[in-house]
């Protein structure tokens, strides 16, 4: 893992977003009743937004190219891909990435996402802040080991794709993808998981070892 990563956190702010590209877009054409239920980073720099259009069979009317490539959809919700907002793009300019978002009454957004250190956290919320948003701060996490079985590294690791939903059912991020954000190898990322894995069930079975 780069040593970007040195000090990383779990963010969660609640955003007022008037300019979200995606409500916008969908908002020209015609649709009223609009809920962002998440927000995602996806590679390449664009944003990935599951929008709940709010009426069954809606997702059916969206132009094709709007939609995520693979994109999953039911009656009311689809998967829109654009290069983002201005909160967006602020939030990946700082080495961060998404793990989810979702609206809120009154235009405000919620938005959860991993930074690698503190000073990348407050610049953000600076940036955001100086675009004339209204940041309210509503988790700061730090990563900190909890015990003296994985090394700091693997931990380090186990903790990010926990909190960014690698280990969710379905994944929220896969392996490629959560390679790609720590600037490692899809192998190094898988070997360092195996290892961590098998030091961890080493140390809960250790008595039958």
């Amino acid at each position: 893992m780069t040593e970007t990563w040195r000090e990383p956190y779990h963010i969660v702010i609640e955003v007022e977003n008037k300019e979200c590209h995606m409500v916008g877009k969908l908002a020209a054409l015609g649709f009223k009743h609009l809920k962002v239920v998440d927000v995602r980073s996806v590679k390449g720099g664009s944003v990935r937004h599951l929008m709940d259009l709010g009426e069954e069979d809606q997702a059916k009317k969206i132009p094709k190219e709007l939609t995520a490539k693979g994109h999953i959809e039911n009656k009311s919700a689809i998967w829109l891909e654009s290069p983002g907002c201005g909160v967006c793009n602020t939030i990946l300019a700082h080495d961060a990435f998404l793990v989810s978002g979702k609206s809120m009454p009154n235009n405000i957004i919620t938005y959860s996402f991993m930074v690698p250190t503190h000073n990348a956290f407050k610049s953000i919320i600076n940036d955001l802040e100086k675009t004339g948003h209204k940041v309210t701060v509503r988790k700061a996490g730090k990563f900190e080991q909890q015990i003296d079985v994985l090394t700091e590294k693997q931990e380090k690791i186990f903790w990010l794709a926990l909190k960014s939903g690698f280990f969710d059912y379905p994944r929220q991020i896969d392996m490629t993808q959560l390679a790609a954000k720590l600037g490692i190898s899809t192998a190094t990322l898988s070997e360092i998981i195996r290892r961590g894995t098998r030091r961890l069930l080493e140390h809960y079975f250790k008595q039958e070892l």
